[in-house]
């Protein structure tokens, strides 16, 4: 009897088992969140101020485009604001206060020359999916864009391009690098002579 027993609990555990089924994450992938969408009059919509850039997440919609961008008719200066680079948190397009001092140098360079157009380049560290990446640099190179449209910029003058993980500036699998790699980068564009 006490057999009869035990083997029934057995069969009704593997049962509930079974018809329950066991969760599973996979590891290493983080799933895509919604954007939000920002509501006209949304008093939690960011805006951009100078003195309130910091810890602004982008939850508006992103700016209009500025047409294609020809890098026939710019050359590229990639060492000019080489020190400007703004670095976010894992899993953030969130611009922190730390980085307020950098967007600022770039809207001063961008201010002191007014043919001058900017590139930025937002990038990733190497954990996630290669499409969650490229969003991920896409918002965070958009964030960097709608600031320095806050501070005064010209959005034609501003050109977006994700790499997500494909540059990194640092080559390690810890999180010092990881640190490094999640980033914007900033490229000044001056226009070619004749083009």
């Amino acid at each position: 009897m006490l057999k009869k027993l035990i083997y029934s609990g057995a069969i009704a555990m593997a049962a509930a088992i079974v018809a329950t089924g066991c969760a599973h994450k996979p590891v290493g992938v983080t799933p895509i969140p919604p954007r939000p969408e920002a509501n006209v009059g949304d008093q939690t919509a960011p805006t951009y101020p100078q003195q309130q850039l910091a810890n602004q997440s982008v939850t508006s919609q992103p700016l209009a485009e500025n047409g294609p961008f020809d890098p026939s008719k710019w050359t590229q200066d990639r060492d000019a604001l080489a020190a400007n680079t703004i670095h976010f948190a894992f899993d953030s397009a969130v611009i922190r206060d730390s980085e307020t001092a950098n967007l600022q140098a770039v809207a001063a360079a961008l201010n002191s020359d007014k043919n001058l157009n900017l590139m930025i380049e937002g990038n990733c560290d190497e954990r996630g999916t290669e499409e969650y990446n490229r969003s991920l640099g896409e918002r965070r190179a958009e964030a960097a864009r709608e600031a320095l449209v806050g501070m005064g910029i010209d959005v034609n003058r501003l050109h977006t391009v994700s790499y997500g993980k494909d540059k990194p500036a640092e080559h390690g699998h810890d999180e010092a690098a990881w640190s490094k790699n999640r980033r914007d980068d900033f490229v000044l564009l001056h226009p070619k002579t004749g083009a």
